[in-house]
């Protein structure tokens, strides 16, 4: 995030793209809903009616994937109506006069055409946005989860640029993270083209860096993602795998295609607390400790760097995730030195090659109030990033074009499967499915239908239905609603033992970070009976009536 978490409650217009923030995000919504009782504007752009519509002055539910066509369209107005902020974009921006050009085309028109939402609605927003003393854009993986992932994020910053609302409180991009240490992992180095800090694999002067600090040659090129990894298994380019708390079986697209990659491997090492469907497939098992159970750190979402501290011992073998990874490394013999003897062993050795925590020390970080960059020992901190200037130079707007989903809905597949998260299961559910009370509030996979298409299909709630698309098909029940549009319908993946839904789902990816299109499918969709030699209590473990109608 470019700002901090608690500025949210201070913004004076807050645009919410494809993030169901109070399921997904309970926490910074409540921060949401704060600032609009304070007379705030909301928009939320999503294509379902999800709750966080309640709060907001408009929804624009635009078509999965059109988010390009819709945010050329605003700053377009933007820019007819004469509302950038000139003096930003003179100081601070470059390619104006290009974006300019490039966007003659995005009419209102065409936008409504491409994405559905009412042409006035979108005039509406971009007006919104632009005349707002303060306007924060935040999304989530309804953006980044499309082929033009990096294009969707990329539309939102050309918004953010030509109305100077980067490097301003209550402003900015922001990613809201899905996972508690998602950025600290990144921070960390777990990305295949920057070592930790963000430091390019490719620059020669940070190969350096870190020959120096390891005594070992670094590989001048990026590595490669996880997607590509299991393309390799399959292929036989890669014969061993280590895989650290993913349940990469239920969670990547097209299980099949996962499957075989896994099983393809000459060697397979999971380490996770819990034997999760994809440590059943491995050769070695490496039992982790539960974040209550380890000293370390995380950072959130607003890079927020926080100590954690152990609460209790972590049960029978179970190790901590650095000691795991270090003892292995000391049997392989490395040259590097891995003794490390504790978590803050490690996060000094982080601030002394990465100058974004190059200030941090356990100490500074044990009331968790510092973001990075901290440079140094007296720096502190920096909650709004690009504040004054950014670290590159100018910022640079992108000309971008509208590229539709990868698979749209035809004859032989009618409907859009869009993926998600519900506020009680979170993730795959490996660790809330272990939990009774879960089961209460949501006790199994639903379809999520609109009643126009529930009733040319002949489903009512509580249903079963086949859902199929051109890499497989799984039954689940039907809930019939409003939530999602006619012609989408809608599933989560937190079900995986009664319902794989990645059997379904869209594996083509973002041709820049290789981030699969999970969120848009062609299905077809009919009416089944209740699967053969399903147990009475799994049949009926859902309220009779379904969901409900809403």
């Amino acid at each position: 995030m470019s700002n901090s978490i608690p500025e949210i409650e201070d913004a004076k217009m807050m645009l919410c793209v494809g993030t169901n923030m109070t399921e997904c995000h309970p926490i910074i919504a409540v921060r949401v809903k704060k600032a609009v009782r304070k007379g705030a504007k909301l928009y939320v752009v999503d294509p379902r009616k999800i709750p966080l519509t309640e709060y907001a002055d408009g929804h624009l539910p635009l078509k999965l994937g059109s988010d390009v066509a819709l945010f050329n369209a605003m700053a377009k107005v933007i820019i007819d109506e004469g509302l950038e902020d000139k003096e930003y974009i003179e100081e601070r921006v470059e390619g104006f006069e290009e974006l300019k050009a490039h966007l003659q085309p995005f009419t209102l028109e065409y936008a409504e055409e491409i994405s559905g939402v009412p042409a006035e609605l979108i005039r509406e927003c971009a007006i919104e946005y632009a005349k707002a003393e303060s306007a924060g854009i935040y999304y989530t993986l309804g953006i980044t989860e499309h082929i033009c992932g990096v294009s969707n994020v990329q539309s939102l910053c050309n918004l953010a640029l030509i109305t100077g609302n980067l490097g301003k409180k209550s402003a900015g991009v922001n990613p809201l993270r899905g996972q508690n240490n998602i950025q600290g992992a990144g921070d960390c180095g777990a990305l295949p083209n920057n070592y930790p800090g963000f430091q390019s694999v490719e620059d020669p002067a940070c190969q350096e860096k870190f020959e120096k600090a390891w005594g070992v040659p670094m590989d001048p090129k990026k590595g490669i993602t996880k997607i590509a990894a299991l393309d390799h298994a399959v292929d036989g380019r890669i014969q061993a795998m280590w895989i650290c708390g993913e349940n990469t079986l239920v969670t990547d697209p097209d299980v099949k295609h996962t499957t075989k990659a896994l099983e393809s491997l000459d060697f397979l090492v999971v380490q996770d607390m819990f034997l999760t469907d994809t440590a059943k497939l491995a050769d070695v098992v490496f039992p982790a400790a539960a974040f209550t159970e380890v000293d370390g750190f995380f950072t959130n979402s607003d890079r927020r760097v926080q100590r954690i501290r152990k609460a209790a011992n972590p049960p029978g073998e179970a190790m901590p995730d650095w000691w795991i990874i270090s003892q292995v490394a000391q049997r392989m013999g490395t040259s590097v030195d891995f003794e490390y003897q504790s978590s803050e062993e490690v996060f000094d050795e982080l601030a002394a090659l990465s100058p974004i925590y190059a200030g941090l020390t356990y100490d500074r970080i044990e009331k968790g109030d510092l973001s990075w960059p901290v440079p140094d020992k007296d720096h502190p901190g920096t909650p709004i990033l690009h504040e004054g200037e950014f670290l590159n130079g100018k910022g640079k707007l992108q000309l971008l074009d509208y590229v539709p989903p990868s698979e749209n809905p035809d004859e032989e597949y009618p409907f859009y499967l869009t993926t998600g998260r519900r506020l009680p299961t979170y993730h795959s559910n490996t660790m809330t499915g272990r939990s009774g009370g879960f089961r209460i509030l949501v006790p199994n996979e639903w379809l999520e239908i609109h009643p126009a298409d529930s009733d040319r299909l002949g489903l009512a709630d509580g249903d079963w239905a086949r859902i199929k698309s051109r890499r497989g098909e799984v039954i689940t029940r039907v809930a019939v609603t409003r939530t999602s549009p006619r012609g989408t319908v809608f599933m989560s993946f937190a079900f995986p033992e009664e319902v794989m839904t990645n059997f379904v789902t869209n594996p083509e990816v973002d041709p820049r970070t290789e981030t699969p299109e999970f969120k848009v499918a062609a299905v077809s969709i009919e009416r089944v009976e209740a699967p053969s030699g399903l147990g009475a209590e799994q049949a009926l473990r859902a309220d009779p009536e379904g969901p409900g109608l809403v």
